[in-house]
């Protein structure tokens, strides 16, 4: 997961919330699924961030709605304890 602004940008990397099948409910994990362009239910991992190469990302997914990006904010604001 990463937003397209810093995909078009000069860096050379982005930071990356990784998603995975398997998530446990957390507040820094936001669920996702088929309305999102998945295949099956997943899990956006807010505190799991990683650094990736632009390079690597080569296959476009999904699109999060607005209530799921408000909810990706609040789970990332948890995850790196912001205000």
């Amino acid at each position: 997961m990463s937003r397209p602004a810093l995909i078009e940008s000069r860096f050379s990397t982005v930071i990356c919330a990784p998603v995975f099948s398997n998530g446990e409910g957390l507040s820094t994990q936001v669920a996702i699924g088929p309305d999102e362009g998945m295949k099956h239910s997943s899990w956006i991992m807010c505190d799991n961030l990683v650094s990736v190469r632009k390079s690597e990302l080569t296959d476009y997914v999904g699109l999060l709605s607005s209530a799921k990006l408000t909810e990706l904010d609040e789970a990332l604001k948890k995850a790196l304890d912001l205000d």
